[in-house]
């Protein structure tokens, strides 16, 4: 026989239910919180002592936890400084993107790019150091995560334009762009590692002019 339990204790079943699932988002909820919490307060340690002097002890004890509970969010200190530089690469992506659709004209996008990815670095020092091992061991294992490609994948794109338009070697365009971002970085590691004795606006010049001949040898 089947037996129809009260319409009372289904509601219970249902608000208990309810009950569990909420408390698990709760749960979830913290756990994030806690994380987010974790990183920011690593950058802060950063941006204020440096990268060498980033440490778990530090970071428990900034945000007044036991070590244990940061290694229940992070393996180890490479795992945060992983998480930290895929943040400065997504924040870079979206300021390239923003810029790419501010022009439809691919020498202006060129130009647009190069401004906006040596503003970011500068901007955000402590990202961009961490992200390409400036002083210190690059996070390789974000090598492959479609982010780090973000600025030579919109250079790309642009200098295809450009190519097609002049009608010039489609195939150098690969050659092109790894050239066009090796000059951009190298100046601007220059500048960051060694800021006492070369202007900015020197080296800022440099990449303006720079630039601007290479669109014109395109």
């Amino acid at each position: 026989m089947l037996l129809t339990l009260p319409n009372g204790v289904r509601k219970s079943n249902n608000i208990n239910k309810e009950q569990i699932m909420a408390s698990k988002d709760r749960v979830l909820r913290l756990k994030e919180e806690t994380k987010n919490k974790i990183l920011d307060v690593s950058l802060k340690i950063v941006k204020e002592d440096g990268w060498q002097a980033l440490s778990i002890r530090k970071i428990a004890d900034a945000i007044d936890y036991s070590v244990p509970v940061v290694y229940d969010y992070f393996e180890n200190k490479e795992a945060i400084l992983f998480e930290i530089s895929m943040d400065g690469f997504r924040l870079l992506q979206e300021k390239l993107e923003a810029v790419v659709k501010k022009y439809e004209n691919p020498e202006e996008q060129i130009k647009a790019l190069a401004n906006a990815y040596w503003n970011f670095a500068f901007k955000n020092k402590e990202y961009y150091q961490l992200m390409y091992g400036l002083g210190m061991p690059c996070c390789g294992a974000g090598k492959m995560k479609p982010e780090l490609n973000a600025f030579n994948d919109l250079v790309y794109d642009a200098i295809q334009m450009v190519i097609s338009k002049k009608k010039s070697k489609s195939e150098d365009a690969c050659f092109k762009t790894h050239a066009f971002w090796s000059v951009i970085h190298g100046l601007i590691s220059i500048m960051i590692m060694r800021t006492s004795d070369i202007t900015s606006t020197m080296n800022k010049k440099v990449m303006d002019d720079t630039v601007a001949a290479f669109i014109k040898n395109l």
